[in-house]
């Protein structure tokens, strides 16, 4: 009957002679550097470093022999382990030299499975289909690249513009601002340092209060005015917060298009007319969407395949695959500009929703791993280093530095186990029955 889970244990024994054998040759070491009161170096009694040396020679004799046994049992049954075992109730022989070294291992293992049917997988794939409005933005998106701005000074500012301002700060409500009625003076700001920002008044991102108070300033202009922050702003500093600004207008410019002509063309790239610009837009859009689609293929030919196939997972893969997820959420939420610390986020709630998928990942990457022993897919140095050279420069480092890096670390190994996954999917995929949408 198939187990259901990896876990196993396992009582590991050494026969009583070979821990004899290694405990000797173990004290013999140790009494060639011992150094005990009333001998010379090297000329104790083995018997008395035995009984000095008890604990250590005990140590290093079940450090030597566990772990060979262990092995052995291990090959015995062909079991591979997954993660690390954890060893307890060691019972050494010390008074009972006829004795076996017996030590309970508890561990879990790489699951045995058969194989369902890979190859000839039934799939449909979305169609590559650009529109005229998506080569459009694409082409508004070069113009914004190729945007010049200007200085204006001949009219107030307007939606679009971009401020430069010189501005203050302080908390709209101060406890201290009590006024001086001896003087019958209003109370003085408790402002800030002065600091810099540029303001694009309409922008996305841009708070509506700003764009109404600046509004319609020009260069030189002193605008006092409260911002009432929303309560889901993204600085939970500033979220639901009152704050009162006094704002200098440095400068007002405002972006420039150029022309969507044949002149542009030239200007942002090797083509001559606007209309092989536009070609090449055109190709370069049908790439991703190509991409995309293959790579939407594929995600879901390892859903069939998962699905196919129900076997027990190891534990501590799935909770490794788990904290993935979460480095990986707290990634995008700092590339995002937040700090995941300053977020209310229950980050235990998330990590045990996110077990469901961590099991299929983790199924996924075993289906993938058999796939790709059965068709001896392998993995050269030169594709191992093509990755490398990828992450350096993701990381701002150099391919030679990050090699030793990983190569100290065992990450090589894991490169080239995801590049095997990978084109073990690709195989899939090659050898899927693809079948194009039509519009």
């Amino acid at each position: 009957m198939e187990a259901q889970d990896c876990k196993r244990e396992l009582v590991i024994d050494v026969p009583a002679e070979v821990v004899q054998r290694e405990a000797q040759k173990v004290a013999a070491q140790y009494a060639r550097v011992a150094r005990l009161p009333g001998f010379r170096p090297g000329r104790a009694p083995t018997s008395l470093v035995r009984r000095r040396y008890k604990e250590e020679i005990k140590g290093e004799v079940v450090q030597a022999l566990v772990p060979k046994f262990f092995k052995t049992s291990l090959d015995d049954r062909k079991w591979v382990v997954a993660g690390e075992p954890e060893f307890k109730d060691l019972k050494f022989p010390e008074d009972q030299p006829d004795q076996p070294l017996s030590i309970k291992a508890t561990f879990e293992i790489y699951p045995e499975f058969e194989l369902k049917e890979y190859k000839g997988l039934q799939l449909e794939e979305q169609p590559v289909a650009v529109s005229e409005a998506e080569v459009d933005r694409a082409l508004e998106a070069v113009r914004e690249e190729a945007a010049i701005t200007e200085v204006i000074t001949d009219r107030p500012a307007q939606d679009g513009d971009y401020l430069s301002l010189t501005y203050q700060v302080h908390d709209a409500k101060e406890p201290n601002q009590v006024p001086d009625r001896a003087a019958n003076q209003a109370p003085k700001p408790n402002l800030a340092e002065p600091r810099e920002a540029v303001v694009q008044l309409g922008g996305e991102g841009t708070l509506s209060a700003f764009t109404e108070n600046l509004r319609g300033a020009r260069a030189g202009d002193v605008r006092t005015f409260e911002v009432t922050y929303p309560e889901d702003y993204a600085s939970r500093r500033m979220a639901g917060k009152a704050v009162s600004y006094r704002a200098q207008i440095e400068s007002i410019k405002s972006k420039v298009l150029p022309p969507l002509d044949d002149e542009l063309a030239k200007s942002v790239s090797e083509f001559s007319t606007l209309e092989e610009l536009r070609a090449k837009v055109r190709k370069d859009l049908e790439g991703v969407q190509q991409r995309r689609a293959e790579r939407d293929a594929r995600h879901d030919l390892l859903e069939k395949l998962v699905a196919a196939h129900e076997f027990p997972v190891p534990e501590i893969l799935v909770e490794e695959q788990m904290a993935r997820r979460m480095e990986g959420l707290a990634a995008q939420l700092q590339h995002q500009g937040v700090d995941p610390r300053k977020m209310e986020i229950d980050w235990r709630k998330l990590r045990d929703e996110s077990r469901p998928e961590a099991e299929k990942d983790v199924r996924g990457r075993l289906i993938l791993a058999k796939i790709a022993e059965t068709e001896k897919i392998e993995v050269t140095e030169a594709e191992v280093d093509e990755t490398i050279r990828e992450l350096a420069e993701g990381q701002h480092e150099t391919p030679a530095a990050l090699k030793t890096r990983l190569t100290a670390n065992g990450g090589l190994a894991k490169i080239e186990s995801t590049r095997r996954t990978q084109k073990a999917l690709d195989f899939v995929y090659h050898n899927a029955q693809i079948i194009r949408k039509t519009e």
